[in-house]
Formats: C-alpha cells, sequence, structure tokens
C-alpha cells in the first residue's frame, strides 16, 4: 500500500522544532505552537547579561547561578551556541519573570511552577494564570529600577493617611531603611494593617504577628543552615529556592491553625 511512511527519531536526536530541525540560533519566531508565551519573539538573541539586565529592574537578587540552577530544574532552556554560549530570546525571559513572580509572590515549590508552565504550553488561556508584571518598554530595554517610597508616597499607594504608616514603623512593623524610604513588601503591610485597624486591631496588636513571623524565619534559616557551606553557584540558588518553599509551607501551616481555631469560635 503507497503512502508515506513513518520513521522514529534517531536515537539521541535533539528535540525538534517546527520544521523538523533542532533548535538553532536564529530560529524563526513562534518556532513551537505549543511553546509559551505567544505572541513574543522566540528568536534567541540574547546573551545572560541582557536577560539579567531586564530581570534586575524587578528582581535586584537575580543572578548568574539562579539562571543555571532554574535551568537545571526544566524551567527555562535556553539555545547553545556552537561555541556552547546559551543564548536567550525576549520569551524566555517571560518564562523566567514567571517562574521568578510565582516564587516572590506566592512562594510556590518548583515543580508546581513548572506544572503550570506546562499547563499554559498546552493551551491554557492566559487570563486563568496571574498576570505577569512588564518591566521593559517597546524596545526592549528595560526601564528605570523603581524607587523605594517614602512615608509619604507609600501612604498614597496604599489609599491611607500618613499617621497610619507613620504609626507602624513606629510599633517596629514596618523598617525603612536609613534614608527613611521602604521595600515593595511594606505597601502590602500597610494595606492589610489598615484592613485590620478598622476593627479595632491596632499596630500594638499587632507585634506579636511580627515577632511569630521572625521565628518562622529563624527556623527556616536554621534548616537550610547545611546548604551554605557549598560555594557552589547552583547550590546558592537551591538554598534560596528551599527557603521560600520552607516559608511557604510554615506560612501554610500557620493559617491552617488561625482557621482552625477561628471555626472553633462558632463551636
Amino acid at each position: 500500500m503507497s503512502g508515506s511512511v513513518h520513521r522514529e527519531p534517531a536515537a539521541g536526536a535533539q528535540p525538534r522544532r517546527a520544521g523538523g530541525r533542532p533548535p538553532q540560533v536564529g530560529d524563526a519566531e513562534q518556532p513551537a505552537a505549543e511553546s509559551w508565551p505567544q505572541g513574543i519573539s522566540h528568536r534567541a538573541s540574547m546573551r545572560i547579561s541582557d536577560v539579567l539586565a531586564a530581570l534586575r529592574v524587578e528582581f535586584p537578587a537575580i543572578t548568574h547561578s539562579k539562571l543555571r540552577f532554574l535551568e537545571e530544574q526544566g524551567l527555562i532552556d535556553p539555545v547553545r551556541t556552537a561555541s556552547g554560549y546559551r543564548q536567550y530570546s525576549p520569551a524566555d525571559v517571560e518564562r523566567l519573570r514567571f517562574v521568578l513572580v510565582e516564587q516572590r509572590d506566592r512562594y510556590l515549590p518548583l515543580k508546581v511552577i513548572k506544572e503550570k508552565l506546562a499547563a499554559l504550553d498546552e493551551g491554557l488561556s492566559a487570563k486563568d494564570q496571574p498576570l505577569i508584571p512588564r518591566v521593559v518598554v517597546r524596545d526592549g530595554e528595560p526601564t528605570a529600577a523603581p524607587s523605594r517610597p517614602t512615608v509619604e508616597r507609600l501612604a498614597e499607594d496604599a489609599g491611607v493617611e500618613t499617621s497610619v504608616v507613620e504609626e507602624l514603623v513606629a510599633a517596629g512593623l514596618l523598617r525603612p531603611d536609613v534614608q527613611g524610604r521602604f521595600d515593595a513588601w511594606d505597601h502590602q503591610v500597610v494595606v492589610l494593617a489598615s484592613g485590620l485597624a478598622e476593627h479595632g486591631i491596632g499596630a500594638r496588636h499587632l507585634r506579636t504577628l511580627r515577632s511569630a513571623a521572625e521565628r518562622h524565619v529563624d527556623l527556616v534559616s536554621q534548616a537550610v543552615t547545611h546548604l551554605r557551606g557549598s560555594s557552589t553557584p547552583s547550590a546558592r540558588a537551591q538554598m534560596a529556592t528551599t527557603a521560600a518553599e520552607l516559608g511557604e509551607l510554615c506560612a501554610q501551616l500557620q493559617t491552617t491553625w488561625i482557621r482552625q481555631g477561628i471555626a472553633d469560635l462558632d463551636g
């Protein structure tokens, strides 16, 4: 019976992109229909230094070793040049940004993040996934790093009076730097604390919560002490990832106990 003959790929053959050939530097845009994100160039034209420059605007702690670790974990797959150098595409940068946001804002384990990326690759609508903050302008150049807000700016962004922020500082719940400026986490602290204040739970009541959080951090720090002895970049990146995952487990356990106690109030 006539017809085309199906041939299995040879052992050790590289994964194929659109067009039936292995990934190469200079591949055309959108080489694989299932690869997320769509609508962004997949042409590998960025060096690792370019990727770090683009991401450090929002993730100042990002390093070469962190990128290598994420590659080892299968979260990113840069193209290799004939000389063995890694090259990335703008789409790769967006995937990295997605991973870093999920780690930073939700403390999700890499396994879960990898599953979410796989779901996106399989066609899950992007609207069903958390929004990815954009920190690049049209020409692909990173914008200026956002400045750390002052008391006035923090209060304005959180929609509260300046006195609310000042009270949180006085109670030790917010800790500005030597220039009196705050980090990105402090915005959420102000918003949540002001919500509690509406129910009569003021700054002085929240000191125990802050102390409990610091004890959790100490516990996590002790748990990853053994990873600090290694000088390899991969081990340092693993320590940061493990600490984030342990922190999330502590937070979830604390939340479970609180919910359990609240439920018992109805008993």
